[in-house]
């Protein structure tokens, strides 16, 4: 809410909301009965956790801002009043807030409900993967089962949409996309819980942990770790085990509950300046729909509509134009702000990993002055032009020449110089 773009953000992600409910309507009437129960309910409690730090205790004030705002209720909760949270004693919540109007459904079976729907289409065929590549002023995607063509393409294929574009064109000036890490397990309790989400929330590399209801009676616990680039090609279920093994673990719903089985990793698309990237390429007919990070399925039905509008009646959208792909990456404040706030990320992270400096001597100063000496040092590497979003911090020092080469690329290409 400290930046033009984080509002606009904000107020996307509340109309989306607005709009749940009838969408989910339309695609479940349109599905008919092949439309599976989608465990839809309401209702999330988020979590202050002692392994925190004070980035933390700013994000609560912010909901509480926002919901006031919006006109949105966000209710002071005690933690003991909270269902299925079964904490151990060293790890228990100091506050919470109650969200009873987020919602929360099933992905999995609202992925059967949306196929339901496509399916009831009378001019859709759904095809295996395939090469897209420009033929003339219109496309071809030659898959195994034939080759086909459109003169309208929207690419939203997640982490591989960059990837798929470069095939296209290479040099479209398309800001570029990268990928976040997550994992997961499917939790599933001896006794039934109550169908609430418990999250706590959202910073670098914590990225927040969230265990949500499935329609089966399961939970199903997920973070976000660590950005990469490019997005992995295989599983790597053995990381980041979950409950994690140090810091919060807000999300076992009872304790007589059993691990059922892991989770496929998602690797959610995040822009590279932090944003989505939402609109056409640069190329008559080709359009693109990525980088919303955790927010796609909750912007689906927004998304859907404004773009769909555009396409078909070259109606322009306000929600879509901040997030133009041809843009120059976004940069709301100067290098010097973002790293002082990446630095707060990280001692947050630090916070969160049990991390005890001595008491002698001015410990917790020197690791805070280290945090931002790693920052600076982060940021000198970029680009002119390009100003890390401080939630990405992990990928600029992890992944710093490819990361500064990805962006110098994008800059190039938009000043028209060969990448």
């Amino acid at each position: 809410m400290r930046t033009r773009h984080g509002e606009l953000r904000l107020g996307m992600a509340v109309e989306a909301a607005a709009r749940w409910p009838a969408w989910r309507e339309g695609l479940r009437e349109r599905a008919g009965k092949a439309a599976p129960a989608d465990g839809y309910g309401a209702g999330t409690y988020i979590l202050l956790n002692g392994a925190s730090g004070p980035i933390d205790d700013a994000s609560f004030e912010a909901m509480r801002a926002a919901g006031a705002r919006y006109g949105l209720p966000v209710e002071d909760s005690a933690v003991s009043d909270i269902p299925a949270y079964r904490p151990l004693d060293n790890d228990r919540a100091l506050r919470a807030v109650f969200l009873p109007q987020e919602r929360f459904l099933d992905a999995r079976r609202w992925l059967q409900t949306l196929d339901a729907a496509l399916r009831a289409l009378p001019n859709v065929d759904r095809v295996g993967a395939g090469r897209l590549r420009a033929h003339g002023s219109a496309y071809e995607l030659t898959t195994r089962q034939g080759t086909f063509t459109a003169g309208r393409v929207v690419v939203a294929a997640g982490a591989w949409s960059s990837a798929l574009l470069e095939r296209v064109e290479p040099e479209l000036p398309v800001l570029p996309v990268v990928s976040a890490e997550g994992t997961a397990v499917t939790l599933r309790p001896n006794d039934p819980v109550p169908p609430v989400v418990l999250r706590t929330p959202n910073r670098a590399y914590a990225c927040g942990l969230h265990a949500v209801p499935q329609a089966d009676g399961t939970w199903i616990p997920r973070r976000f770790r660590r950005p990469g680039t490019p997005p992995r090609r295989r599983s790597h279920r053995r990381r980041a085990p979950l409950p994690p093994r140090r810091g919060p673990r807000p999300t076992a719903p009872r304790p007589d509950g059993r691990a059922d089985r892991p989770r496929p990793p998602r690797q959610p698309p995040v822009g590279l300046d932090g944003r989505p990237v939402l609109g056409n390429a640069g190329r008559p007919g080709l359009w693109v729909a990525t980088g919303t990070h955790r927010d796609g399925p909750h912007a689906s039905p927004l998304i859907a509509q404004e773009l769909a509008a555009e396409i078909l009646h070259g109606t322009p959208s306000p929600w879509l134009t901040p997030w133009r792909p041809g843009r120059k990456p976004i940069a709301d404040s100067p290098a010097a702000d973002a790293i002082e706030e990446a630095a707060t990320h990280h001692a947050a992270l630090a916070a969160e990993s049990r991390m005890r400096p001595p008491l002698t001597g001015d410990w917790p100063g020197l690791l805070a002055d280290a945090y931002r000496q790693l920052m600076q040092q982060t940021y000198a590497r970029m680009p002119d032009g390009y100003v890390l979003p401080p939630e990405l911090a992990p990928l600029g020092y992890e992944h710093g020449p490819a990361l500064a080469k990805l962006a110098q690329g994008h800059l190039d290409r938009l000043a028209g110089r060969p990448s």
